[in-house]
């Protein structure tokens, strides 16, 4: 049977079959007639109708990718934010005119409909916001993909403010349902954890191992797809959900022990329940732990799959696959992948590791010591006890081959070794996964370095050319054509619109930089963000936001190292200057902040309170108000930042110099035109240098400064005391300014900077107070402001995520694109 012969209304794109499609939908589907449908009901539908025709385009891929036996890359993060699906698969398919009328045909609004789409939290910031971007390019270029991770019940929480703290509530984003997603309950693995292994001999006298596990959950597959932008290749999000082998215990029923009775699927679903529970207890440590193994075991299992379905041998894993572990969360998955092979396959030791070499690559996505992840050996091997001894293995066959290489460095093998024997005996997931992979990477130039010359500067000395840089990137898709549709409508008008699918294309904006009448276009549409901006402040808050002002944001997880304290005090010190009379040019600003601090992270909480008090105190007075406005949107999230990023004037990227890894948020700003205030961290650097010098606000100490400091005996107090507005601004905190008179509020915090000061927030604040002025002066001569935010988005097409994905492809996983076209099924 041809496929158009039951799936013509499922599947074409004119208004009438999709307004048919709907309706099915909503009566067959939902069980709703439109007089008593919510909007949920309607969204739901809606949806339905969308996925409808995304299934059509996997179901080519998929059979394309079968036919051909496609080398596939599998992206394994344990975070993914992909953001709402709808508006994105209608942008992808091409189809929101003919929705948008069919709705409006219906009586219907498809922007209120969409609103009521909730947002998948699988990710806690850049990391999984980023491996998103990256499933986009890959399905935009037509890479064959899967991407592998948690189908977390509970995502990153959402964030409320509650008498200016911050608290923390579930997010409960499957509580309407998620038609995103398609079950697959046959593809699934059992996943062990505890018990004994036997060690023996087989009847061919080799030696053998069998992992008697204590204990057994289910992990079964749910399938997203991800669509490409205007081609017919649509790849897939795997995710695992964890369910109990045996989910009801009828005797323990029976016998009236009822908690008995569903004992074991509230243990097993447990380690799906939630992103990254709070590791600070050991019971903690321990579910993420099993959380890390679940879903690498799932994982390399489907793989696994996979291969023998194409009736390949298991020598072919590394021409069939190319296994990234984005991070070290996924490193579990090289013992994994080892015991598979030699305990369940009965491949020798020696060919089970080169397939795993030639299989695996590993990207590195931090510099900070703390979030290199390392487990207690004892808790690792009650939980994993076959992985331990597969460890321990590893290492005693790398450190073999290191003494071959350094034979009287002891200090080496110390410092290279998988065991960490320092401070309690732990396991380096870093160091297992740069042992395993043929490439390991950062993500940014300085990274990169520093990647080279510091956190893995041992395995980088003994191969190097093992290591490379990959710059991070966005998709334009999401952080441009979707977050900014005003933007994108001048951009189509004045150049064309094929650089939607070839980024760099956005130079041709350059020769338009200096005409008045396109500049004052651009400032319509900046202006036009900003007022929608303000509408969402304003609902949100009830906060009122002048949308002429300077809109200055720092939108980011909250860290110590991302400083935004330094934009406080920064904030302080113009306030107290204005009240005394001081700095009459300073233009109106809003400063707007926004980001989540881990639940544990005291420090980052209390920067978010000490935000509060301030504005609480700026924005009811009288002297300042129509000068100076401060926000706070709670709950940041991929929709959220739709709306910032367009209407942001000034992106605040003032990390300390060497401690961010890349950042993405500074290139979402800059594309859509904001100026950078920021230091020499990063993709800052590679941003200036393609922005050009002159259009990036530059500030703070360089990295190779703050190591030079951090070697000596620097006094932070010092600043404090040679800073009258410095001492001001902290003063003003310690004496209860901004606290209704409680000095002790945020005496932590200053003491915290008076005393130790490890980010150098009290040092760089002079330099980056004189910046902020530079910003004014700027931000006054509105066609110089006006030219640098267009030559900022027409030099930052570099920074797209398909620029970056063509570099793995080519450099790393040496995959190539497969076309795919539209067949017809019988």
């Amino acid at each position: 049977m041809k496929k158009t012969e039951f799936s013509d209304y499922r599947t074409a794109a004119d208004v009438d079959s999709i307004r048919h499609s709907f309706l099915d939908n909503l009566y067959f589907v939902q069980a709703r007639f439109p007089e008593v449908a919510s909007l949920n009901d309607f969204y739901l539908a809606l949806a339905w109708t969308v996925r409808d025709r995304l299934l059509s385009n996997w179901i080519d891929t998929a059979s394309t990718y079968y036919r051909q036996a496609s080398r596939s890359v599998c992206y394994l993060s344990a975070e993914y934010l992909p953001g709402p699906h709808l508006r994105n698969a209608m942008l992808a398919l091409g189809i929101e005119p003919q929705i948008r009328k069919a709705m409006t045909a219906l009586g219907l609004n498809l922007d209120e409909i969409a609103a009521q789409e909730p947002e998948p939290g699988l990710g806690n910031g850049g990391l999984g916001r980023l491996a998103a971007c990256y499933l986009d390019s890959l399905a935009t270029l037509q890479i064959p993909a899967i991407g592998y991770g948690i189908r977390y019940e509970f995502g990153i929480f959402e964030q409320a403010i509650r008498d200016e703290r911050q608290v923390e509530l579930a997010d409960k984003w499957l509580r309407g349902g998620n038609p995103w997603e398609v079950p697959r309950p046959e593809i699934n693995f059992e996943i062990g954890f505890g018990g004994t292994t036997d060690h023996y001999r087989d009847e061919s006298g080799r030696y053998r191992v069998r992992w008697h596990p204590q204990r057994l959950v289910k992990g079964v597959a749910y399938d997203t797809p991800i669509p490409g932008y205007r081609v017919a290749t649509v790849n897939l999000l795997r995710l695992w959900n964890a369910q109990a082998c045996e989910s009801f215990n009828l005797d323990a029923f029976n016998l009236g022990d009822y908690e008995r009775a569903v004992d074991e699927k509230i243990a097993s679903e447990t380690i799906s329940k939630v992103l990254y529970p709070n590791d600070e207890p050991m019971q903690g440590k321990r579910l993420r732990l099993e959380q890390e193994y679940f879903f690498c075991s799932c994982t390399i299992q489907d793989i696994i799959r996979l291969l023998l379905q194409q009736n390949s041998s298991l020598e072919l894993l590394p021409e069939k696959f190319a296994i990234q572990l984005n991070d070290t969360h996924p490193a579990i998955a090289v013992a994994e992948l080892m015991r598979l092979l030699i305990d369940v396959h009965e491949m020798d030791w020696d060919d089970a590791w080169k397939l795993v070499r030639r299989s695996v690559s590993y990207t590195n996505h931090t510099l900070l010591p703390e979030a290199l992840e390392t487990w207690p050996v004892e808790l690792f091997g009650e939980i994993l006890p076959r992985h331990l001894e597969i460890l321990y293995e590893i290492n005693r066959r790398f450190l073999d081959r290191v003494r071959m290489q350094a034979p009287d460095d002891v200090g080496l093998l110390a410092r290279l070794s998988l065991i960490d024997e320092r401070f309690g005996r732990s396991v380096r997931m870093a160091h297992l996964a740069s042992v395993a992979s043929h490439t390991i990477n950062g993500v940014a130039k300085l990274h990169s370095r520093l990647l080279q010359q510091r956190v893995l500067k041992d395995f980088h000395t003994l191969d190097p050319q093992r290591f490379t840089n990959v710059t991070n990137g966005v998709t334009p898709r999401r952080f441009l054509i979707l977050a900014n549709p005003t933007l994108t409508g001048l951009i189509n008008d004045t150049i064309g619109d094929a650089w939607t699918k070839d980024l760099a294309r956005l130079q041709e904006l350059e020769e338009w930089a200096g005409k008045s009448d396109f500049q004052a276009a651009w400032r319509e549409v900046k202006l036009h963000n900003k007022q929608l901006l303000a509408q969402t402040i304003r609902n949100t808050s009830g906060m009122e936001v002048e949308a002429t002002s300077l809109l200055d944001c720092q939108i980011k997880r909250f860290h110590e190292y991302k400083r935004q304290h330094l934009n406080i005090l920064h904030i302080i010190g113009r306030y107290l200057d204005l009240k005394q009379g001081l700095y009459p040019d300073a233009p109106a600003r809003t400063w707007l902040f926004s980001g989540k601090a881990a639940p544990g992270y005291h420090f980052a909480k209390l920067i978010i309170e000490l935000i509060h008090a301030v504005a609480n105190r700026v924005n009811a007075d009288p002297d300042v108000r129509d000068r100076m406005r401060i926000a706070f949107l709670p709950n940041f999230n991929v929709s959220s930042a739709e709306r910032i990023y367009p209407a942001a004037d000034l992106s605040e990227q003032i990390s300390t110099a060497g401690m961010e890894a890349s950042g993405t948020g500074n290139m979402k700003f800059a594309l859509n035109g904001a100026l950078t205030i920021g230091t020499l961290d990063g993709a800052n650097i590679e941003i200036r240098q393609r922005v050009g010098a002159e259009n990036f606000f530059l500030f703070g100490l360089t990295e190779s400064e703050v190591a030079t400091r951090r070697a000596g005996n620097t006094q932070p107090r010092d600043h404090y005391l040679n800073d009258p507005q410095l001492r001001a601004v902290i003063d003003a905190i310690n004496d209860g300014l901004f606290s209704a008179g409680d000095g002790n509020r945020f005496r932590p915090l200053v003491e915290n900077l008076l005393g130790h000061d490890h980010f150098f927030v009290l040092e760089d604040y002079s330099a980056y107070r004189t910046s902020q002025q530079h910003v004014d002066h700027v931000w006054n001569d509105k066609s110089k402001w006006t030219r640098a935010s267009i030559l900022n988005t027409a030099r930052c097409g570099w920074f797209s995520s398909d620029r970056a994905i063509k570099e793995y492809c080519e450099r790393i996983w040496r995959v190539s694109p497969v076309a795919i076209k539209q067949q017809s099924a019988t």
